[in-house]
């Protein structure tokens, strides 16, 4: 394998040019600026809100310094409360070509997107020559998630990506699973594997939280499509999940924007602190799959049973199909049939295997099918976290 090497180590699979609007009514033009490059690694990424908010700015540095970014283009309105000039020094101290444009002093719309487009046309001429350096899985961080779950998820395509997961880790990459929502009931499972004491407290606190959040709320993640594919509790549905950990140690507990700082398996706390101030904790998958992302992940493993057509902005995303019938009537959107292990086609540990062979491929260049049909997803929202504590992550000065 191969990657781009960035100034603070990190090496990306992907060389994208960000398009960043940092309001909702800069959107447009970032999207028109864009859409000139279709086909181009030419990625569309922003916040929508007027009103500033520390998770989302800590966000949009992670993800606009992230080893798949090469340069980006902000995009202002002009009079919005987000902290673009800060944002602007970040990237810009982190080696990659920035340029803030504002749509109120560049002159309107069309003048705007010209602008932008001649900055972006340069950056993708400057980025050819960046040069590729070898790596290895131990350059990796892999997130996951699922959605579209149906009875099969839990069966074949959440524990083979486990057993992806357990072989990344074990060749020294990072591996980070998620949506807290959806493993409730499985405190004491989770405190059980963690590395350290001070960790399984974390981890049972955390789960407590997401507990509480969700009964404030009157609603669990459980949605009619899941009872439609046939789950019958959020139970049922939290340890199905879980499979998609695998079966390592839990190394450490993150927030949205923390980067996993070894090798090892991290759990992504992804309900926000304090009390229910902005809603639910993630309106859909790419919410949580752009949350995966700012923590560093170069790639997306996607476990789906009914179905998803979902890629995303900067990093791959990797469909691991759960039933076959659906595999059968989506293959397009789809990179890997897991569901021919409940046809007696394949084991858990061929699919494990094909989706590991299938990361570093992806790491190595090789497109997935969302990447092929230009799927690039995208959505922020507002949060509040406060910052972990030093038992999040065992063994780390």
């Amino acid at each position: 394998m191969r990657g781009y090497l960035r100034s603070d180590g990190r090496k990306g699979i992907r060389n994208v040019v960000a398009v960043a609007y940092l309001v909702e009514c800069a959107r447009h033009v970032a999207h028109e600026i864009a859409a000139e490059f279709r086909g181009q690694p030419v990625h569309v990424i922003g916040f929508p809100g007027c009103y500033p908010n520390p998770y989302a700015n800590r966000m949009m540095r992670q993800l606009c310094t992230h080893p798949n970014v090469g340069a980006v283009l902000l995009v202002s309105l002009g009079c919005e409360g987000f902290d673009k000039r800060g944002l602007r020094e970040v990237i810009a101290e982190s080696g990659r070509p920035v340029d803030l444009v504002g749509i109120q002093t560049t002159g309107g719309t069309r003048s705007t997107i010209r602008h932008g487009v001649d900055w972006v046309g340069g950056a993708l001429t400057d980025l050819e020559e960046t040069p590729r350096v070898p790596m290895t899985a131990a350059d990796l961080v892999v997130g996951t998630i699922c959605g579209g779950s149906d009875a099969t998820s839990g069966l074949t395509a959440n524990p083979a990506m486990g057993l992806a997961f357990d072989t990344l880790i074990a060749a020294g990459g990072r591996a980070i699973f998620e949506e807290t929502g959806e493993l409730i009931g499985l405190n004491q499972f989770m405190a059980d594997r963690a590395e350290t004491p001070a960790l399984a407290r974390e981890i049972v606190a955390c789960m407590d939280k997401t507990e509480a959040y969700y009964r404030t709320l009157g609603h669990g993640s459980f949605a009619a499509g899941n009872a439609d594919g046939g789950l019958t509790t959020i139970e049922e549905k939290s340890l199905g999940a879980y499979a998609k950990s695998g079966h390592s140690p839990i190394a450490g507990l993150l927030k949205p924007g923390d980067i996993p700082p070894r090798t090892g398996l991290y759990l992504l706390d992804v309900i926000p602190d304090g009390e229910v101030r902005f809603g639910f904790p993630n309106i859909n998958d790419n919410a949580e799959i752009a949350e995966l992302i700012a923590c560093g992940s170069q790639i997306i493993l996607f476990a789906t049973g009914r179905g998803s057509v979902v890629g995303s902005a900067i990093s791959p995303v990797i469909k691991v199909c759960a039933n076959p019938q659906t595999f059968r009537r989506m293959s397009e959107d789809m990179d890997v049939d897991a569901g021919r292990v409940l046809e007696g086609r394949a084991t858990l540990a061929d699919v494990g295997a094909e989706i590991f062979a299938l990361i570093e491929e992806v790491a190595d260049g090789a497109l997935t099918k969302s990447e092929e049909l230009l799927h690039q997803e995208f959505i922020l929202t507002y949060k509040s976290f406060t910052p972990i504590g030093p038992s999040c992550l065992p063994g780390v000065r």
